[in-house]
């Protein structure tokens, strides 16, 4: 059931669908994103790709790979388009859109908002981990790359792009325990930016020493941590490791 809603669609049928892409919901590294409307009537957002250097069957076989991907904490991938120069991917459609909306901007999420989403984002990731038969690394876990649905339960878009489009680096492997490192060390900033409800490149402003607010912050932190815990955890978990941290202990309300 799942590979049969996965299909490949005309650049005609998303030009139509996005009314000639005129609604952007977001641009990044990867292209923009627009708003649309599928001829069955699904919303959807459709995404532009950047220069693909990979060969046509080979591309094929990248998306067909994460069109198998199915999670309840990633976003679904509706279907592709390749043709010609095009290369878009056709994504489900979240109503509360992307998570730096509600961090960085006028509308805030409760705690037990930023609990839910915090808990949704790491079993997203660890799925990606540890139970995809092909293993996937993110590469690039920040909020605007996590959708908020109506429920404000979260979901992690772009998963796969890092293979897709070769951002691996200088052209050097980029290994799986690397990978896992970097999506590990992505979660944690965007935790703490929730918590914060500002972006870590402006902690240090208004202090007057260039970024002295986060690094007080990181070193209270750790000290405390290593306190308790006497130098025994690694300082680097699995996502499958934050996910039990987090269910052990489960948000409760004042």
């Amino acid at each position: 059931m799942i590979s049969s809603q996965f299909r490949q669609y005309t650049y005609s049928e998303l030009k139509k669908a996005t009314k000639n892409f005129t609604e952007e919901l977001g641009r990044g590294g990867s292209g923009a994103v627009y708003k649309g409307v599928l001829s069955d009537d699904r919303v959807v957002a459709v995404k532009k790709l950047g220069d693909v250097f990979q060969a046509q069957e080979e591309y094929f076989a990248e998306i067909s790979m994460i069109g198998k991907i199915n999670h309840m904490n990633l976003v679904r991938i509706w279907g592709f388009c390749s043709e010609r120069r095009h290369r878009l991917l056709v994504y489900e459609y979240l109503d509360n859109l992307s998570l730096d909306r509600h961090v960085f901007g006028l509308s805030f999420l409760s705690w037990k908002q930023i609990y839910a989403v915090a808990l949704g984002t790491a079993k997203g990731l660890a799925y990606l981990h540890h139970e995809c038969l092909e293993w996937v690394i993110h590469c690039d876990v920040k909020p605007e790359n996590i959708l908020l649905d109506s429920d404000f339960q979260p979901k992690i878009a772009d998963f796969g792009l890092a293979k897709l489009l070769q951002r691996e680096g200088d052209g050097s492997e980029f290994t799986r325990i690397r990978g896992r490192r970097v999506d590990v060390f992505g979660y944690g900033l965007v935790v703490l930016e929730m918590v914060r409800g500002v972006r870590l490149c402006n902690w240090g402003e208004g202090d007057g020493d260039g970024g002295g607010a986060l690094a007080s912050f990181v070193r209270r932190w750790r000290g405390e941590v290593d306190g308790r815990l006497e130098g025994r955890f690694g300082r680097r978990p699995t996502m499958a490791t934050v996910v039990q941290s987090l269910m052990a202990c489960e948000y409760e309300e004042d």
